[in-house]
């Protein structure tokens, strides 16, 4: 877990950088939208990466490649907001143990109420 801290720290960091210097910094001053944009962007290469897997170690590096940019991207939309990651893997925690076909059951009858 020491990664996903850490790596929060520098996005957390570079927020507060001039949008010329930081990569961080320009996606966050180009709002939420371009950040949803950026996010779906990497979620269609992940899908195609996992797409055409064939467990060789080019197709491998290609699909962490591309996880690693997902999740990335899904941690500056995160501090954009000032959510630490931190609550993500509460839920996670919460989650841990418990059929994920009863959770998505217990989510649907919410919905249904």
């Amino acid at each position: 877990m020491g990664i996903i801290e850490d790596l929060s720290k520098t996005i957390e960091t570079r927020l507060e950088a001039a949008p010329a210097e930081s990569y961080v910094a320009s996606l966050n001053e180009k709002g939420t939208n371009y950040i949803i944009e950026k996010i779906s962007e990497e979620t269609t290469e992940a899908i195609l990466a996992a797409k055409d897997f064939d467990k060789s170690p080019e197709s491998v590096k290609n699909l962490t490649h591309e996880i690693a940019d997902l999740w990335f991207h899904s941690m500056v939309l995160l501090a954009h907001f000032d959510i630490k990651p931190d609550e993500v893997l509460k839920v996670l925690q919460d989650r841990f143990g418990h059929s994920g076909l009863a959770e998505k059951a217990k989510r649907a009858n919410k919905e249904n109420r």
